[in-house]
């Protein structure tokens, strides 16, 4: 994984930084920014959509994470302390970190098995 701050963030949007941004991301596997604004937060998840294109995944528990949840595939929104503003923008709720796992395991298999059964059902009726 990589952790980066909003300092280095703020670097690397500057300094035209991110293509070498993009060839370290693509070696991990999570992307982790702390200590930055939201601006910065939506910024990284819309150059690793553009460039990579690939499946952006966004975690957000307050009013901050609201723009990064937004801008993402899939957003997902922890109710707590910080408030209901994350949730409210999101794909999905939880109300703990612990439960992440059970929420892309499970319900996401079930997610893919309705769709595939949609999608043979749709090719059905227009046979």
């Amino acid at each position: 994984g990589l952790v980066i701050d909003g300092r280095t963030l703020n670097i690397i949007f500057q300094g035209g930084l991110e293509k070498k941004f993009l060839a370290l991301a693509r070696h991990c596997r999570s992307v982790l920014c702390c200590r930055s604004t939201p601006l910065q937060k939506s910024m990284v998840v819309k150059l690793v959509r553009r460039q990579l294109k690939v499946m952006t995944l966004s975690i957000g528990d307050g009013a901050n994470d609201v723009s990064m949840i937004q801008a993402a595939d899939v957003g997902i929104g922890i109710s707590g302390q910080e408030g209901m503003q994350a949730v409210m923008a999101s794909d999905f709720a939880i109300s703990r970190f612990k439960h992440l796992k059970k929420l892309l395991l499970v319900h996401g298999h079930w997610c893919y098995a309705r769709l595939a059964k949609m999608v043979i059902y749709f090719f059905y009726k227009n046979v």
